[in-house]
């Protein structure tokens, strides 16, 4: 998994890492404080799948679009509507059948931002380590 995750691109791995990292400390520091468990615990685990589906299509698409060349800014902007469409579907769903909290989701979900953008801080420390 991880050795198709870097051919489709090199930062992915540590993207998703980030964002696992991410889920977990947030259900670790959050569960604490809620008395409904269960939904926390399913809305958070349903916006990390969330966000790291979202980091992997991302990564298939910008590779896409790479192959394509010139002429990619329709098919990018449309994949790029797609995945918010899917990403509303699944909150949608989620809301209608009562299937997780979804604050914790859309926490879950920003877990793809604060991966994203910790991921310099991330890369920096393991080479001062493997030095």
């Amino acid at each position: 998994m991880i050795k198709w995750m870097k051919r489709l691109n090199q930062a992915l791995p540590g993207l998703v890492l980030g964002i696992l990292a991410y889920g977990l400390l947030v259900e670790l520091i959050g569960v604490w404080f809620v008395s409904d468990k269960i939904r926390y615990t399913t809305g958070l685990l349903i916006g990390i799948g969330c966000a790291v589906g979202l980091a992997i299509h991302i990564a298939m698409i910008i590779e896409e679009s790479v192959r394509i060349g010139e002429g990619h800014e329709k098919y990018l902007s449309f994949k790029s509507v797609m995945r918010y469409l899917v990403l509303c579907a699944i909150m949608i769903t989620m809301a209608l059948f009562k299937l997780g909290n979804m604050f914790t989701a859309l926490i879950g979900v920003l877990g793809l931002k604060v991966s994203a953008y910790a991921q310099p801080l991330l890369i920096k420390v393991l080479s001062k380590h493997k030095a």
